[in-house]
Order: C-alpha cells, then structure tokens, then sequence
C-alpha cells in the first residue's frame, strides 16, 4: 500500500473518531425535563472514550485496587499498542486529530529550516514520561491528580463545560430575535431552525458553568501551541502518550530506512507529527512516533517503509534517564501530601462541599475522580459545577452541587450513570429514595447534607412578612421543611399571624430545592451545608438509637 492511500485513511480515522467524540459529548445530555415523578435516562452510551482510555484504567486500578466497570475495554488499545506501536496517537486520539489539524496551518515560527528542525526530537519531549510517573505514583498513594492531564478528561471539561455552553449560547442569541418576530415567515424560519437544533444539539436549558471561560481559554491555548510546535500537547505533557509510548517499545511494526536510496532531503521532517527523527543517519525513537505515516508519504524517493520484524538500529525505550527518573518518582510522592496538607478532610473541610448522589467518601472520591466534567454536563438543572477551592487543590475542578444555581433533580442519577470511574457510584432512582413511592420503606435516601435556617434573614422570622417559598418547593414527602403558625408583631405594632418554616433533619435530604428558591438573592436565609451527608459516616447529626427486642 503506497504512503498517500496510507495518509488517506489515516485521516479518514481521525475525522471518524473525531466525529464519534462528538456525538457522543452532544449525547451526553437532555434534550427535554421528563416530570420529577419519572426516572430521568440517558438514551445510550456515553463513557466509550474513556472506558478505551488505558490510563483511566491503570490509574483508577492502583487507585481503587479495583477496576471499575467497563475499564477492561482499554485492552482494546493496549494490546494492540505492543505490536503496533502508538497507533492510538495518530489514528484515533480527538485531542491529537485537533492538534493536527492546528498545527498544519502556515506559522511563522515553522517555515523552511525552522520547520524542519523543530520536528526533530527534542530532549524535552521525555517532560511528559516524568508527569507519567509522578501521575502513577500519586495514584498508587491514592490520588487521581492525573486527571488534570488526561487527554479526554481536557476534551470532555473544555468542550462540555466551556466551548459547547458558549455554542449553545450564540445559537440562541441568534434564534431568539427571529423566533420573536413579528414577520411571519422569518418567526417561522426561526422555530423551525430551533426544533431542529434542539432534538440533536442543542440542550433544553442554556448551562453555565463557573471557570467555564478559563477552561475554554486554557483549551485553546494549548491548540494554539501547536502553531508553534507540533502537536506540542503530545509530544510534551501527555500521559497517555507517555503511557502508549512506554508500552510500544516492544511493537514488532517500525520504520524501515533504506540507506542506497536516501538523499538526505529531509522532507521527512516536513510534516512528522511526533518528533521521532525518521530522517536517515538518526535511529528512529520508536516511543515518540505517532505512525502518523507522514513521512512515508512525503519521501520523494521511497526510502522509508513501516515493516514487521525489521531489524535495524532504533531507541526503542524513552530516553529518560536515572535523574528524570527520579524526579517523577519524587514528585509523585510529593503531590499527595503536599496537596492534601489544606484540602481538609476532616472538620476543617468546606461546609458547603456537597457532592453528588452516589459520590464515596471523600478520601475514596479523589481516589477515583478524574475531573473529567462529565457529571456536570449532564446534570439537568445545571447544579453541579466545577470547584475552584472548596475541595482544596487536590480537589480542583471535582464536582459540587451549588444550590443558588440549580438543586439536585429528585429522579434524576445520570451524574452516576455516566461517572466512567465510580467515584459517583451508579445508583438507581430507587436507591436514591427521593422520589414518592419509589424506594423501600425500610431503606434510607441518600443524603446530601441538611438545611439551615439564618433567621435574622428569613422574612417571616425576621421581618414578620409572609413568605413559605422554600416549603412548597421541598421535594420529599412527607415534606422536610413545615411551618409553624406563630403571632408575630410588625414594625408598626400590629399583631399579625404568619407561618414560620422549620426544617426536620430526619427527613432532610441537602437537594439544595429551597436554597435554589429562597427569593433572598445575595444570600438566601435558608442553605444547605454538608452535616448529614450519608457518605461520611463522621458527618451524622443525628443519632440513632438501635431498638431493643
């Protein structure tokens, strides 16, 4: 098979994989709020990227000594990687086919001579195999930092938190004005457009998610690189490169140079994606190639072919070192003290951290929680969000039910029905017990926290004003907040009756309903803290006392 048909298909792959990405990220969401009475579901797959992400798999192994559902179908790529080389890099990976296509566009730091030398291999490409072992070695102390740098994590937090919110929004600013026309024809047109958006793309509710412009931002920063060095993502910081590239020292497929037929032009370098110096005279780094076929395809004189078994000389292994070596162990090793030494895990944590239902414990959340951004896409009512610093810096960018934005739908689990490493564990409407008459009588609902009343705010206890708002939107039944009748004297002097809310800890379950509905707008009187959370068994308010036969 010649090189151009080569590059043909290689770049078939990447769109389709590309495109696949995509629909599923735009899948993964509602396009309609069924009824709270009914269980809300997602209508297919969506966690395939990441259940094919063998460092997802290894991390959340030496993690959680256990490997979460679906993460075996990372052996998909693995395997295929020791006989092939990073095949995953250059075929497959939507962060590398971004960068690719980035980086191919004319730049002045890469023409003529400075193209040609900035693909050569850089010793500053084993940065990345240095992140990887700090990253393994922080997960083997329980720690799932790496998720920062996982490609698909970045993908999924900078599209489905920044770049798809913010499309969502410029397509409603321009649908909005039609569809309120008074011309017929083009109030038509806009409703039509919009019916047919929103059954496959866009979402029937405009999110907003905070540092959303940061990681929108911080994503195109890192594309832009690009133009500067190719696939700069890659070759530099990746771990699941590293990871691939580590593994595919022992591939039987590499780069075959035929010496008689070389001219030394070095046209091979043109276009290298992986900075693994095919040109002749230099031993290809077997490890740093994308078996982008690139430079097959642009050898004039037909001097290099990718062969099995080839027998030629090669730096097969990361060329490392004793010292980075080290440096990544130590590092590792490092990261989790140092960035577990504010995040407060026990009574200095944040009161006002609430997870989602079905998270584990907080030590066994970070061990798990990529940050991948994927339950926060799908909450329907837009109350999960990315923290800044309410879980410590360990914690960044983890998920956090923020009341005043949106509170937690009462049938709705998709947070853990998408959750690709169980540190939100899958769990049904009927575990969750908030629904009425879903769920065993005998079982307790999963707590999210207890609400609190500031009573020098609440308008009836405070400014004798009538106001049961946060009451009539309590979800569970029998309802956890009730209303106490009580005479209350206004500032004119005049006796007047006005039912005051209390809140029933037994019943309260921290969905955040009536933070999220309180009409006090700079700082509700009613809120909802962490206390009582049923994950944490060190954070029970109340005591329960075991019945005696």
């Amino acid at each position: 098979m010649t090189g151009s048909r080569i590059q043909r298909l290689r770049r078939i792959s990447q769109i389709f994989f590309l495109l696949l990405f995509l629909f599923l990220l735009i899948f993964t969401a509602l396009r309609a709020l069924p009824g709270t009475t009914s269980d809300i579901h997602l209508r297919g797959p969506v966690r395939l990227f990441f259940e094919w992400d063998p460092l997802v798999a290894v991390t959340n192994a030496l993690a959680g000594h256990a490997l979460y559902r679906g993460l075996l179908w990372s052996l998909v790529i693995l395997l295929p990687t020791l006989f092939l080389g990073r095949f995953f890099c250059g075929w497959i990976c939507p962060l590398g086919t971004l960068q690719h296509f980035v980086g191919g566009r004319p730049s002045e730091a890469k023409r003529g001579k400075q193209r040609i030398e900035s693909n050569r291999y850089k010793r500053w490409q084993t940065i990345k195999y240095v992140v990887l072992l700090a990253g393994l070695v922080a997960a083997a102390c329980g720690s799932m930092a790496i998720g920062w740098l996982d490609p698909f994590s970045l993908l999924v937090r900078s599209f489905g938190l920044s770049l798809l919110p913010a499309f969502n929004y410029a397509v409603r600013a321009v649908l909005t004005p039609l569809e309120n026309s008074h011309i017929a024809a083009v109030k038509a047109t806009g409703e039509g457009v919009h019916a047919v958006l929103g059954s496959f793309l866009l979402e029937f509710r405009q999110a907003h998610f905070m540092q959303g412009i940061f990681l929108g931002v911080l994503f195109v920063a890192i594309l832009a690189m690009s133009l500067r060095v190719t696939r700069f993502w890659c070759r530099s910081i990746c771990p699941l490169g590293a990871l691939l590239g580590a593994v595919s020292r022992w591939s039987v497929l590499g780069l075959h140079k035929d010496a008689d037929r070389c001219n030394q032009c070095n046209r091979c370098l043109l276009h290298c994606q992986g900075g693994d110096d095919p040109i002749g005279g230099a031993p290809w780094r077997k490890s740093e190639c994308l078996m982008c076929m690139n430079c097959v395809g642009s050898c004039p004189d037909h001097a290099l072919a990718f062969r099995f078994f080839r027998k030629e000389k090669e730096v097969a292994s990361p060329d490392l070192g004793r010292r980075r070596t080290l440096t990544g162990i130590a590092a590792g090793a490092a990261a989790v003290p140092l960035l577990r030494a504010n995040t407060g895990l026990g009574k200095s944590r944040n009161d006002r951290l609430l997870r989602p239902p079905g998270a584990l414990d907080e030590p066994d959340f970070l061990s798990r929680c990529i940050r991948c951004g994927e339950c926060m896409k799908v909450c329907p009512n837009n109350a999960l969000q990315p923290t800044l610093t309410q879980a410590g810096l360990e914690g960044l960018w983890t998920p956090t039910l923020v009341p005043r934005i949106g509170y937690c739908e009462p049938s709705c689990v998709l947070c853990s029905e998408v959750c690709p490493t169980g540190a939100i564990w899958q769990i049904t409407p009927q575990e969750k017990g908030w629904v009425v008459g879903v769920g065993s009588a005998q079982s307790q609902p999963v707590r999210l926290g207890t609400a609190f009343y500031d009573r020098g705010r609440c308008l009836p206890w405070a400014m004798a004003t009538d106001c049961i708002v946060c009451e009539e939107w309590c979800p569970v039944s029998p309802k956890a907040i009730y209303v106490v009748e009580a005479e209350v004297v206004d500032a004119e002097g005049r006796t007047k009756t006005l039912k005051q809310p209390h809140v029933d800890p037994s019943r309260c379950v921290g969905c955040g309903a009536c933070e999220y509905a309180c009409p006090l707008q700079e700082h509700p009187a009613v809120y909802v803290t962490s206390i009582g959370e049923s994950r944490s068994p060190s954070s029970q308010i109340l005591l329960v006392r075991e019945k005696r036969g």
